[in-house]
């Protein structure tokens, strides 16, 4: 019995360059993964097993005849968040349930002509709104650890998918953490790339000056493979910058020195450390502290530093956050496409019933909160502070990085909580992503790693680092995986 499933995308290249196995083999073996376990995890909304076999045979040829690239006939999944050609795009929402797109997303255009084979569009949080995986119209991802968990969100299926090993590697999204905290719930690397660096044309906008697409890896050395495809200037983005992608996995230095890390600073925000409400538990901080202790072992300098504003990244995050839904989701009004509700009485009654009964309660919930801080007379007082305070965010990054390389911290306050747990408190729930926000906000990239477990669940280690440095950032994980196996883990009901 072959154990593809154990092996890496940077493996998997290998063998498929090497002509060990063929693509169609590998793609087949993932659907049949995809098959017979999907029903414990719900991970997948769509499987393309026709289109995945079809690109898989395209693929063999590519490589027969040579100079193929490094991810050609590799098996992975998109998050159903970005738009592919005669694919159901459905973002994970009533609304798109019916929504076949006519075009495909810049991440998926890139990812085809790097070679790699779409599997099937994984579960989400409706329109990337969640934290949980549980506002999907689909219905809740479960955690591969532990069925009874939630796997993070809303990148939620792709990293259960790719937690449980059903696809190699999955692209996800992230706007306050959507890539970070489900990798770090289902013990996997995901990366959020530098606003701008990965463009976001066809990806279905929720906060547009937030939402970054990012890959989900087993390893950094995966993440950078699929970073390499990923990024780059589109002009069809007018937030995509123009700037040269360097090849990040070529940068991963795989010298087996003994202090690899030598010289690097690493900064530790107090601020992220303290104990307070919505503050890490003590299995988590324990685990980060050995992390760190591991790369102080390998050379590396630990400065404390400080983030003052940091504290205010969550009450800003919602209302920047809502504000843009607000504005973007507008267009969902049954007219152009879409759910319709069935025999309205006349326009208003169209526009109310569509949007009533096709978005769930948290987009309701957004929508709502967005509209009144853009509202006459409470925009100054609202959206237009928020932003004020964004910059003070931003600038205390800045003055972070004049003095360490990267900051590390906690991915998450806790690992993952049960489905239904924090389902009634919308705070509580928002609280879980207290140390990804100021990131967005900022633009910077970050990452989140495996640095250990809890009672048998995963807990992720969050680098954060200056604007388009993700070369740097992925060779600090790498190293760290060089020395440690926690990323290479399986949940045992998987293997």
């Amino acid at each position: 019995m072959s154990n593809y499933h154990t092996k890496s995308v940077t493996e998997l290249s290998v063998m498929l360059q090497a002509g060990e196995v063929s693509s169609v083999e590998l793609t087949q073996y993932f659907l049949d993964r995809i098959k017979s376990n999907d029903d414990k995890l719900n991970s997948f909304i769509t499987v393309c097993e026709e289109e995945a076999l079809a690109q898989a045979k395209e693929s063999d040829e590519k490589l027969k005849a040579g100079n193929a690239p490094a991810l050609t006939g590799v098996p992975i999944a998109h998050k159903d968040i970005f738009c592919t050609n005669g694919v159901k795009t459905s973002c994970g929402s009533k609304m798109l349930d019916n929504f076949i797109s006519p075009y495909d997303a810049t991440v998926v255009t890139n990812m085809r002509n790097a070679g790699v084979v779409m599997l099937g569009k994984t579960n989400m949080d409706e329109f990337a709104m969640g934290s949980s995986n549980e506002t999907s119209f689909y219905g809740a991802v479960k955690n591969p650890w532990n069925l009874k968990a939630v796997p993070g969100g809303s990148s939620g299926g792709s990293a259960a998918a790719v937690g449980a090993r059903l696809a190699p590697a999955s692209t996800g999204t992230d706007t306050g953490g959507s890539i970070r905290q489900p990798a770090a719930f289902c013990g996997i690397t995901g990366l959020k790339p530098t606003y701008g660096r990965v463009s976001r044309f066809g990806m279905i906008a929720f906060a547009s000056s937030l939402d970054q697409a990012g890959p989900m890896g087993q390893s950094a050395s995966d993440c950078a493979l699929l970073l390499n495809a990923m990024a780059g200037f589109d002009e069809k983005d007018s937030t995509s910058i123009e700037k040269d992608v360097p090849d990040y996995f070529a940068a991963l230095d795989s010298a087996d020195l003994d202090k690899p890390l030598d010289g690097l600073r690493i900064g530790l925000p107090k601020e992220y450390f303290a104990h307070s409400e919505g503050g890490m538990n003590s299995d988590v901080e324990a685990a980060i502290k050995t992390a760190l202790d591991q790369y102080k072992a390998m050379g590396a300098e630990l400065i404390e530093i400080e983030l003052p504003n940091s504290g205010l990244s969550v009450p800003v995050y919602y209302v920047v956050a809502p504000a843009e839904c607000s504005a973007n989701l507008s267009r969902f009004d049954g007219v152009r496409y879409g759910y319709r509700c069935e025999d309205p009485k006349d326009l208003n009654d169209m526009y109310t019933r569509s949007r009533g009964e096709a978005f769930g309660a948290e987009v309701q919930r957004r929508i709502m909160v967005g509209t009144y801080a853009l509202s006459s007379g409470y925009y100054d007082a609202y959206y237009l502070k928020a932003q004020k305070l964004r910059h003070l965010i931003s600038d205390d990054f800045k003055k972070a990085y004049e003095k360490v390389d990267v900051i590390m911290a906690p991915a998450t306050p806790e690992t993952a909580f049960n489905i239904g747990e924090k389902t009634d408190d919308p705070i509580s729930m928002y609280l879980s992503d207290i140390y990804t926000i100021a990131v967005n906000l900022a633009g910077i990239p970050a990452m989140s790693i495996p640095v250990g477990f809890a009672n048998g669940m995963p807990i992720g280690m969050q680098i954060m680092g200056n604007y388009f440095e993700e070369a740097k950032l992925l060779n600090v994980a790498h190293q760290y995986q060089q020395q440690t196996d926690w990323h290479t883990q399986l949940p045992e009901e998987f293997k």
